[in-house]
């Protein structure tokens, strides 16, 4: 008997995915925000996204790329060399650090593969402002649209066979179907605060260090209600900008003639707290990348108990998802077309700052009692040793049932 789901996968396709593309087929959708806009409020403004882009980036390009067919390690290979040096302009961790950051920046990377006879010899990074989507009638891109100086270059998608010479790395976004959502945008009302109060304590530095404030004209029989004329007041504000305003007048003394007054009108640094309140915001920066705020250079920040912890959450938490994202989605986009069981894969116990997780796991072996010296040694990738298949003298009754009940989820 058919049933009706089995009738629904005899069609491989998406139900509802016609949808995203209503009044699109065919025609690029460019991105909601535009890049070079964030980039340069963003990265090229912003010392704190700056240094959390540049130390995710380089860290995603650190670890080397290991090439597996099935569970051995692959010595030399085409698709080994193709990732250790991707174009005649870049390495792979040039490559990776680009391509992360790009990811980090516009929530989208755009990678093109160039090749002949049906393999890949190259890999190019495309710029994420310069891309466009073209949607296709059941929800995927039918092709991609690259525009430079006017010029505009479409590369179709052969949606008979699902295979794309482009390949989009894009992180989730909730209201948009097509691209990426970046934490640029995320973290945009931090950024803005940041590069706000930067603004104002440079512009206060140009000034002499002073607030700003008024020249008040009092009341006489010449000026009553101490008017001034258009001429007087023009004259007035040049003679004070020109003597008094600038980094190289701080300190000059102002001399008020007549019936005139200083009026302070600006509040001090110290009543707007401006210190506190821009490390609060590089604090929401470094929040929106996954990066502890020590790495970052905030001050007064305890959240973790030293740099080293600092870096192994930072691994942890950011760039190893990160690395492992970018990975996934190569494996998937070349390896149809290179061989079967074919993957990329790294050591992560060859990261130095990892090694806080491998001590971790050392002393949980160390302790475990039930466990031969040989297990120990198997279980952190070392060769058995002679005489290490005993149990220590002082392993208990209860830990034999342990390991004997392990698989089982029992405890004694």
């Amino acid at each position: 008997m058919v049933t009706w789901i089995q009738k629904l996968w005899d069609k491989k396709t998406s139900q509802v995915g016609h949808f995203l593309a209503w009044n699109q087929v065919g025609r690029p959708v460019w991105t909601p925000r535009q890049y070079d806009a964030l980039t340069e409020e963003g990265y090229q403004k912003n010392v704190i996204v700056f240094r959390c882009v540049n130390l995710i980036a380089r860290n995603v390009a650190t670890p080397p790329w290991i090439l597996y067919q099935g569970d051995q390690e692959m010595d030399s290979h085409p698709l080994r060399t193709l990732m250790e040096y991707p174009n005649p302009l870049q390495t792979r961790t040039a490559f990776l650090e680009a391509l992360a950051s790009n990811i980090l920046l516009s929530g989208n990377a755009y990678v093109e593969a160039v090749g002949e006879a049906g393999y890949v010899k190259e890999l190019y990074l495309l710029r994420s402002d310069r891309m466009q989507v073209v949607p296709g009638r059941d929800g995927l891109p039918q092709g991609y649209v690259y525009q430079v100086s006017g010029q505009k270059r479409l590369i179709p998608v052969d949606l008979a066979r699902k295979k794309s010479p482009i390949l989009h790395l894009k992180t989730f976004h909730p209201l948009n179907d097509w691209y990426g959502m970046s934490p640029v945008e995320a973290a945009a009302s931090a950024i803005d605060q940041h590069n706000a109060v930067g603004g104002h304590n440079l512009a206060l530095l140009q000034n002499g260090g002073r607030p700003t404030g008024a020249l008040m004209v009092k009341s006489s029989e010449r000026r009553p209600g101490g008017n001034l004329s258009d001429l007087q007041r023009k004259s007035l504000q040049e003679s004070v900008r020109n003597f008094y305003e600038g980094f190289e007048n701080s300190g000059r003394i102002m001399v008020l003639e007549g019936d005139l007054d200083w009026k302070e009108m600006g509040l001090s640094p110290k009543d707007l707290d401006f210190i506190e309140g821009k490390n609060l915001s590089a604090r929401e920066i470094a929040q929106a990348y996954g990066v502890p705020p020590m790495l970052v250079g905030v001050p007064g920040d305890a959240t973790f108990a030293n740099y080293r912890e600092a870096r192994f959450h930072l691994w942890e938490d950011t760039v190893l998802p990160l690395l492992n994202m970018i990975m996934n989605e190569i494996n998937g986009w070349l390896m149809g077309s290179q061989g079967e069981n074919l993957r990329f894969s790294y050591d992560a116990d060859s990261i130095p700052a990892m090694a806080l997780r491998q001590e971790a796991q050392w002393a949980r072996l160390e302790n475990a009692s039930f466990l031969t010296v040989n297990e120990k040694r198997q279980a952190v990738g070392y060769s058995p040793v002679k005489g290490g298949n005993t149990l220590p003298l002082e392993t208990t009754k209860k830990d034999l049932y342990f390991k004997d009940n392990i698989i089982k989820g029992e405890r004694p």
